[in-house]
């Protein structure tokens, strides 16, 4: 039937546009996902999105859609993490990697997924290729103590050429903030975590509106350049969501820092040769680090 039809609603300019609802936003999302539009109707769709924005409705439409046509991984019912990495290294490293081997560690099955969406930063897939996890070519099953990383494409084709769609025109779309808010666990194996993260104010927000509304299983926090783990020199805020509810779990810590962590480069040899260093305990866990494991670790094994 094609998305015109949705478009015109949604690209009238940011005071005329409409929302959609959530069963609209569904359908929209499917055939996107089921790669049944054109590339031209693609791109009208990300730059009216764009300039428009996404409600709460709109996202638990789309996410409907996502997690209807997701190759799920499975987890034979372990106490699940799921880490989206999409960001990568731009001025700090890239350290979702540890968080990712901290929390296989204390048992936790750890589920990290993403794509490059910028050439120039380091990618957690580079980083955790160097420490000896390579990228799974199907979905997994992933069990107790174990790291996967699953690229996008795995998971759904068209959600991959959604996110490729920054490549052509430079913005963001709608896809970047699905794929940090769903989960690509099966539903059999109980209830992942989804560990997810905002880089802006305003997605604090929409974000949270969107996993009260879905009633998702999440952490959120500002991570570090948008990866989902705590910046190593300072202890953001966390929220946790679960079946509706939200909790603060940690504050943000404030006042000057009185020392500031050692920390490798971008790169990303330099960047696993840090993680092994800290994983023979060589270095010290980042406190922000170190407590955001303990808020998971707390949630996943109550």
């Amino acid at each position: 039937m094609g998305i015109g039809h949705y478009i015109k609603d949604i690209g009238r300019g940011k005071d005329g546009a409409r929302a959609l609802g959530r069963e609209q936003a569904a359908d929209l999302m499917g055939q996107i996902l089921d790669q049944q539009v054109s590339d031209l109707e693609l791109g009208a769709f990300c730059l009216a999105m764009r300039i428009k924005g996404e409600t709460p409705e709109e996202m638990a439409g789309f996410l409907d859609a996502t997690h209807a046509r997701l190759n799920k991984v499975s987890t034979h019912s372990a106490p699940t993490v799921v880490l989206p990495s999409y960001n990568g290294a731009r001025k700090l490293p890239v350290l979702t990697p540890l968080l990712a081997l901290l929390l296989a560690r204390e048992g936790v099955a750890v589920v990290v997924h993403g794509t490059a969406t910028e050439d120039k930063r380091v990618s957690s897939q580079s980083v955790l290729a160097e420490l000896g996890v390579t990228a799974c070519k199907a979905s997994p099953n992933v069990k107790a103590g174990e790291v996967v990383f699953v690229p996008t494409g795995v998971l759904n084709t068209g959600l991959e050429k959604l996110l490729a769609v920054r490549r052509v025109v430079g913005l963001r779309n709608p896809g970047h903030s699905l794929v940090k808010l769903m989960n690509p666990c099966d539903s059999e194996s109980g209830s992942a975590l989804v560990v997810s993260s905002y880089t802006h104010p305003e997605y604090l927000q929409s974000m949270s509106a969107t996993f009260a509304l879905t009633g998702q299983y999440a952490l959120l926090l500002r991570g570090t350049e948008g990866e989902p783990v705590a910046d190593a020199r300072r202890t953001p805020a966390m929220d946790v969501f679960k079946n509706g509810q939200t909790l603060r779990v940690q504050e943000q810590q404030e006042g000057s820092l009185a020392k500031m962590p050692e920390l490798p480069s971008t790169d990303a040899a330099a960047t696993a040769v840090y993680i092994e260093h800290v994983l023979q305990n060589l270095l010290p866990v980042p406190e922000p680090i170190a407590r955001q494991v303990q808020h998971i670790l707390r949630e996943v094994k109550a």
